[in-house]
C-alpha cells in the first residue's frame, strides 16, 4: 500500500461527497424535551417570572445557543528574544503566533436536558466551556455569538442566570457542610430574601442532594483533618451552586478523581437537576457506558470542531450511517473518542476522518437546524447592536444595578464573612492551642533564664537583653503565625470574589478582625508570665504600659506578616521571603547597632523598623525614673541611673510618644499595603 493511498483511507469507508444528509431526524421523532424549541430557525422566549429566591433574574427556563465560536491561543515570541528587541516598540507583535483552538462551533443546550461535552484530550472541551461562561483565560482570544433564550448573552446576564461548578473543590475545611451552605446562602441569595427563607432553602438543598447524614460533619483538610468523602464533597459543590436555583448550570469534569460508584452518583444528581427543568452543560472525559446512557445530549468535539450534537440514540444512528457503527457490547463513548483521536504516525488519516465526520454532521438535518438557530441569534445581536431594540439583559433582570456584581449588601457581606472567619479561627487547633502553648513555654523559658534581675551593672545588660528578646519573640512568633493566612486561602478567595460573593475589602477586614482577639491576648499572656519573673520595673502602671506596648508591637508585626502573605504566591515563598526582610529591621533596633551610629545612607531603614521604636519605648518604660543603679564591680563602667542607660543607647524619654505614634502609623501603613497587595492579586487572578 502506497503512502498516497493510505492518506485517503480513513477509518470511515465512505467519502465526504456522498455524505450530505445521512441522518434522518424528522420533527415527529423529537423527544418531549424538544417541543419548546420549535422548528428550525425559531427560538422560544421564556417570559421572566418572579422566583422565590430572586438571585437568578427570574427566568424560569433558559435555552442557551452559541454560534461561530472561535478561539485562538496566542504566544508572543518577542518575549523570548534579547533585551534590545524591546526598543523596537510595537513591531515586536509581528512575532505573535496564533493557534486555533475552536473552529466555528455551533450548539445549543435546552431546558430539562443534560448536555455532555466529550472528546479526546486537546479536543477543545474545556476551552469551549470557558468561552461559553465568559471565563476565557489570559492568552486565549475568543469570538462568536452566545444567546440566552434567543437574545445575545452578556457576562452580567450569565453571572445572574447561571452557576459554574469547577473541577477543583475548594472549601474552608474546618467548617461543617451546613455551616458552609449557610454562608453561601447569606452572600449568594438576593438581599431582600428573609433569613428564615434562606435557612429553609439550605435544608431543601441538603435534602435534595442527599447531604443530610453529613450536614454536621466538617468538610476536612487533606492530610490534616479528616472530613467528608470525595462524592459528598462534589455534591456539596453542586449544593453551593443550586442554592439560588439557577436555570443554567455548567460543570467542569464533575467525575474527575471519583470511583465508578461515586461518579455514577454525581451524574445521577445532575440528571435529577436537569429533569426539574434546568439546562445543564458539563465536560466529561471518557465516561463509562452507564454514565453515557444517562446523558440526554452529547456534544462530541474533535480538534476544536463539532463532530456530533444530539442524543445517544441519534449518535448511534449517525455513526452507523457513516460506516463507523459502534461494535456490540462496547462502550460507545470510548468508540467515538478513539475514532476521532489522533493516532501517532497516522495524522493525515485521522485528520481526514475528523473532517469527514464534522462535514457530514454540518450537512445533516441537526447541523442545519443548529445553523438556522445560530442565524437567528446573530440576527437578534445585530438588531441590538444597531439600536433597533433594547437588550432584555438589563438591570431589571437582576433587580440591582448592573455595575455591582454583588447580591448582598456590604454590611451583609461583612457579617457573613466575619462569622465564617471567626468559625475558622476558633476551630483551627493550630491557631489557638499550639500558639498559646508556645507563648507560655517561651515566656517561662525567658523568665527562668533572666529570673530575678537586680538593678546593678550586670542587671542592666541582662534586662536590656531580656527586653530585646521580648521584642524579638513577639515579632517572629506572630509574623510566622499569619504568614500563610492569605496564601493558603488565596485560591478560595479569588474564586469567591470573582463569583460576586463578597468584596476584597470585606474579606480583608473580616479576616483581620477575626484574628484580632488572639493577637491582643497573646502579648498579655506573655507579659503577665515573664514581666515579674525577670524583675522588670515593678510599678503597676509600668506593667500595663509594657503590656500595651507588647500588644502594639504584636499587631505591627502581624500587619507586616499580612503584607508578606498577601504579596506572596505561595506559603513556601512567603516563608522564604520573610526572614531576609525582617533581619535588617532587627539589626537597626538599637541592640546590635547603636542608634546614634547608623550610617546616613541606611537611616531610612531604621525609620521603618518597629524594632527600633518598640525597643526604645520598652526601655524608656523600664529605665525612666530609675535614680540609682548599684555598682558592684570596680574598674568597670557603671551607669549611675536610668537616664545614663538610655543616653548610652542613644535613646531619649522625649521620643516615647513619637515611638508609639510611629508604631501606630506602621500598623496602619502595613495593613493598607497588605490590602493593596491583595487587590493586586485579585486583578492578576482574573
Amino acid at each position: 500500500m502506497t503512502a498516497g493511498s493510505e492518506e485517503h483511507e480513513p477509518l470511515i469507508s465512505s467519502s465526504v461527497d456522498n455524505q450530505r444528509v445521512t441522518y434522518n431526524n424528522s420533527p415527529q421523532d423529537t423527544s418531549p424535551n424538544d417541543s419548546p424549541r420549535g422548528s428550525a430557525g425559531e427560538v422560544t422566549l421564556a417570559i421572566p417570572q418572579p422566583r422565590s429566591y430572586g438571585a437568578i433574574g427570574g427566568a424560569e427556563k433558559v435555552t442557551y445557543t452559541w454560534a461561530d465560536i472561535n478561539a485562538f491561543a496566542t504566544e508572543d515570541r518577542s518575549r523570548n528574544r534579547k533585551f534590545w528587541n524591546f526598543w523596537r516598540g510595537s513591531n515586536n507583535r509581528m512575532f505573535q503566533q496564533r493557534k486555533q483552538l475552536l473552529r466555528n462551533v455551533n450548539g445549543a443546550a435546552y431546558p430539562g436536558e443534560l448536555l455532555a461535552l466529550m472528546g479526546s484530550s486537546g479536543a477543545g472541551k474545556t476551552t469551549l466551556l470557558n468561552t461559553l461562561t465568559f471565563r476565557t483565560p489570559s492568552g486565549v482570544m475568543s469570538s462568536g455569538t452566545r444567546a440566552l433564550n434567543g437574545q445575545p448573552a452578556t457576562p452580567e446576564a450569565m453571572a445572574a442566570l447561571s452557576a459554574y461548578v469547577q473541577q477543583q473543590d475548594l472549601f474552608i475545611g474546618t467548617l461543617t457542610v451546613k455551616e458552609h451552605l449557610i454562608f453561601q446562602a447569606l452572600v449568594r441569595m438576593d438581599r431582600h430574601i428573609p433569613y428564615a427563607q434562606r435557612m429553609r432553602r439550605v435544608q431543601e438543598v441538603i435534602s435534595e442532594l442527599a447531604l443530610t447524614k453529613c450536614q454536621n460533619t466538617v468538610i476536612g483538610i487533606p492530610g490534616r483533618l479528616k472530613g467528608i468523602s470525595g462524592g459528598e464533597m462534589k455534591r456539596l459543590s453542586f449544593a453551593s451552586e443550586v442554592l439560588t436555583d439557577p436555570p443554567l448550570m455548567f460543570c467542569d469534569e464533575p467525575t474527575s478523581g471519583l470511583d465508578s460508584f461515586m461518579a455514577q452518583n454525581v451524574i445521577q444528581v445532575l440528571s435529577g437537576l436537569a429533569k426539574k427543568g434546568k439546562t445543564i452543560v458539563c465536560t466529561i472525559h471518557q465516561p463509562s457506558s452507564e454514565l453515557y446512557a444517562m446523558f440526554d445530549k452529547l456534544l462530541i468535539m474533535a480538534e476544536g470542531r463539532v463532530a456530533f450534537l444530539g442524543s445517544p440514540d441519534q449518535a448511534t444512528e449517525f455513526f452507523r450511517d457513516l460506516g463507523a457503527a459502534c461494535p456490540a457490547n462496547y462502550n460507545p463513548a470510548d468508540h467515538y473518542i478513539q475514532l476521532l483521536a489522533g493516532v501517532p504516525g497516522r495524522e493525515e488519516t485521522t485528520r481526514h476522518t475528523i473532517d469527514t465526520v464534522c462535514t457530514a454532521f454540518a450537512r445533516s438535518e441537526i447541523g442545519c437546524k443548529l445553523a438556522a438557530e445560530a442565524e437567528n441569534a446573530l440576527y437578534h445581536e445585530r438588531k441590538i447592536a444597531s439600536g433597533w431594540v433594547e437588550s432584555p439583559w438589563s438591570s431589571s433582570l437582576t433587580g440591582r444595578s448592573p455595575r455591582s456584581p454583588y447580591k448582598a449588601s456590604w454590611c451583609a457581606q461583612f457579617r457573613a464573612v466575619l462569622w465564617r472567619s471567626w468559625l475558622s479561627v476558633t476551630k483551627e487547633p493550630m491557631l489557638i492551642k499550639v500558639r498559646f502553648l508556645q507563648t507560655i513555654m517561651v515566656a517561662l523559658l525567658i523568665g527562668v533564664i533572666y529570673f530575678g534581675q537586680e538593678l546593678d551593672q550586670d542587671g542592666v545588660m541582662n534586662i536590656n537583653g531580656a527586653i530585646f528578646m521580648f521584642l524579638t519573640n513577639m515579632t517572629f512568633q506572630n509574623i510566622f503565625a499569619v504568614i500563610n493566612v492569605f496564601c493558603s486561602e488565596l485560591p478560595i478567595f479569588i474564586r469567591e470574589h470573582h463569583s460576586g460573593m463578597y468584596r476584597a475589602d470585606v474579606y480583608f477586614l473580616s479576616k483581620t478582625l477575626a484574628e484580632a482577639p488572639v493577637f491582643a491576648t497573646i502579648p498579655l499572656v506573655f507579659t503577665t508570665i515573664a514581666y515579674y519573673m525577670i524583675g522588670l520595673n515593678p510599678s503597676p502602671e509600668r506593667f500595663f504600659i509594657a503590656s500595651g506596648l507588647a500588644a502594639l508591637i504584636t499587631n505591627v508585626a502581624t500587619s507586616f506578616g499580612y503584607l508578606i502573605s498577601c504579596a506572596s504566591s505561595s506559603v513556601s515563598m512567603a516563608a522564604s521571603v520573610g526572614p531576609p526582610i525582617i533581619i535588617p529591621f532587627m539589626l537597626f533596633g538599637g541592640f546590635f547597632l547603636n542608634s546614634g551610629s547608623v550610617p546616613p545612607y541606611l537611616g531610612w531603614i531604621s525609620y521603618l523598623s518597629w524594632f527600633r521604636y518598640g525597643n526604645e519605648a520598652l526601655l524608656v518604660n523600664q529605665w525612666s525614673g530609675v535614680e540609682s543603679i548599684a555598682c558592684t564591680r570596680e574598674n568597670f563602667t557603671c551607669p549611675a541611673s536610668g537616664d545614663v542607660v538610655l543616653t548610652t543607647l542613644s535613646f531619649s524619654e522625649k521620643d516615647f510618644t513619637m515611638d508609639v505614634v510611629n508604631m501606630v502609623l506602621l500598623f496602619i501603613g502595613f495593613r493598607l499595603l497588605a490590602y493593596f497587595a491583595l487587590l493586586w492579586r485579585t486583578r492578576r487572578g482574573k
